[in-house]
């Protein structure tokens, strides 16, 4: 740009330093950008951009740099003017500047052309650069004006925003489960494409609350009413129902949502997904039924064990009545781990099972407390019988066999350690039996084998004390 005097006004030509310099002395009035001459106010804006401005003629020779040319590519205004713009372009682009000259003598103006260029130090730079005509009074094109940004950073930031797009993409799109995404509102506005593959639909049949004429009329008021509480709670979500497929059939799927919560705390998005379970709830219907006949055949077996018992004992009632209420706790257990498939049975439900028989008859004289646990189904195998053969005795013999008597149970898991124990007061005196049958088995030997415990099965002046005590891991379900 040249500085030196004005021809017309005879005044010095003001750069960029002189108009900052006139609004901000201290004793200067107040200038606006209005009163400034349009000369200076271009010379002030190349000078001071951090874009490169650079003129060049039609053969490509630079005749102006400005000082964001020389901070872009690292040449001062005169070491390129006079020089030939291709000192910046690499050699395998260099039919580009011959292009771009082209373009510009038949008037026509190149636009952001992302390209890359050499620094001083022979770097190469990632430009956008635009190129113009530049004409005289007549009209005529003497020259062109270029304007380079350096797109680096940006480019790179756009590769990474893709890259990073790709993967997601890759990630949801191949997962498998059905995947979406809801505003805070719970309005969905993406699905995987999992999720249209199995329906058959389109973005356009989904968009907001359109997932509902893929859910089951039997489930969708359900669904609805129990998805909207969380979004008015913002809390997780979870459920299971059919959805059908784009071959009009039904499949079960466990679903899910999370809330995605803003820097500031507030809920911004819902994520959720679909599992299909379909193949599992049929194992597990099929498990039951399996289970279920299982244990109707064992009951048969059990039945026919106390027809067989009857007629090997005849008139041997109380030892018959004994039999065949350990029979009836054994199928008590079983009835309880069937439901349970077979997998854990929680405390309370484990004794109410067991000592129903007792409960009838004792009511509020046989009480039961503890902290809600589950327990193995091996562990309520041996402590059901146990439990059950304590009961039939203090019915029998100790403190339910009379008025008065009481019986306490208590449980508790401290330590990594779990522990169960029975106490019966106000009953008759009771004294060890004169041989270890196959109750005292049960009630002391059984567990200690079965669940590697330690038992005490004490006869005391009040009545009958026992505890078992084991490693909550040998016992307590997970």
């Amino acid at each position: 740009m040249n500085r030196d005097n004005d021809s017309e006004s005879g005044q010095p030509d003001r750069g960029a330093g002189d108009i900052v310099g006139a609004q901000s002395g201290s004793d200067a009035p107040a200038r606006s950008l209005t009163d400034i001459a349009p000369e200076a106010l271009l010379a002030a804006i190349v000078e001071g951009t951090d874009d490169a401005i650079i003129s060049k003629t039609l053969d490509g020779i630079v005749t102006s740099w400005n000082p964001g040319a020389e901070r872009l590519f690292g040449y001062t205004a005169e070491e390129m003017v006079g020089q030939s713009m291709r000192k910046l372009i690499p050699e395998e682009r260099d039919t580009e500047e011959d292009a771009i000259l082209r373009q510009i003598a038949a008037g026509r103006r190149v636009s952001s052309l992302h390209t890359t260029r050499l620094r001083k130090t022979g770097a190469p730079v990632r430009v956008s650069v635009t190129v113009s005509p530049v004409r005289d009074a007549s009209g005529q094109i003497i020259g062109a004006s270029k304007i380079a940004r350096d797109v680096g950073a940006l480019e790179l930031a756009r590769q990474q925003l893709a890259e990073s797009e790709r993967r997601f993409k890759m990630l949801a799109d191949n997962m498998s489960q059905l995947a979406w995404i809801a505003d805070s509102q719970g309005s969905i506005f993406w699905y995987n494409q999992r999720w249209f593959d199995y329906t058959g639909t389109t973005m356009s049949d989904m968009e907001g609350w359109g997932w509902k004429s893929v859910h089951h009329p039997d489930h969708v008021d359900r669904v609805v009413a129990r998805i909207q509480k969380s979004w008015d709670s913002g809390e997780a979500w979870e459920d299971t129902f059919p959805l059908r497929g784009r071959d009009g059939r039904y499949r079960w799927y466990l679903s899910h949502a999370r809330p995605i919560h803003d820097a500031d705390g507030r809920i911004a998005y819902w994520f959720g997904t679909n599992t299909d379970i379909t193949e599992q709830r049929e194992q597990a219907e099929s498990i039951e039924r399996l289970l279920t006949e299982v244990n109707h055949r064992s009951r048969n077996m059990l039945t026919v064990i106390q027809s067989l018992a009857r007629r090997s004992a005849p008139g041997n009632d109380a030892f018959l009545k004994r039999f065949v209420r350990r029979l009836e706790a054994l199928a008590a257990n079983q009835d309880l781990l069937v439901q349970r498939s077979w997998t854990r049975v929680e405390m309370h439900e484990l004794i109410r099972a067991q000592l129903a028989f007792a409960l009838d008859i004792a009511g509020t004289r046989l009480e039961f407390d503890g902290p809600e646990i589950d327990i193995t189904a091996r562990g309520a195998e041996t402590l059901g019988m146990a439990l059950h053969e304590l009961a039939t005795n203090a019915l029998k013999y100790g403190a339910l066999s009379v008025d008065g008597g009481t019986v306490a149970i208590a449980w508790e898991e401290r330590g990594g350690r779990f522990r169960l124990t029975w106490h019966e007061s106000g009953g008759p005196k009771v004294a060890p039996p004169g041989r270890a049958g196959f109750g005292t088995s049960v009630i002391r030997d059984i567990p200690v084998t079965a669940l590697d415990a330690a038992t005490s099965y004490e006869f005391l002046p009040g009545g009958v004390s026992w505890s078992f005590e084991c490693k909550s891991a040998n016992v307590v379900a997970e």
